[in-house]
């Protein structure tokens, strides 16, 4: 029960763009455009000036794409 626990609680953290960029190996660019146009997941705004996305739809769109 624990360890499910813990793995949701894993997947479901936010990551800033710099993780975002180290996870796909994509451009600042392009993960905007591609959010823009629908192909990526789309940002979660953390506050005024903050986004982020989260782990588990980042992971799940880079499953999809393999």
């Amino acid at each position: 029960m624990y360890q499910k626990a813990a793995l949701e609680a894993e997947l479901d953290c936010i990551l800033r763009l710099h993780d975002v960029l180290r996870i796909t190996g994509a451009s600042r660019s392009s993960i905007y455009l591609w959010a823009s146009l629908g192909i990526f997941p789309q940002p979660v705004r953390l506050g005024v000036r903050a986004m982020g996305w989260r782990k588990s739809d980042v992971l799940r769109w880079l499953a999809e794409r393999r």
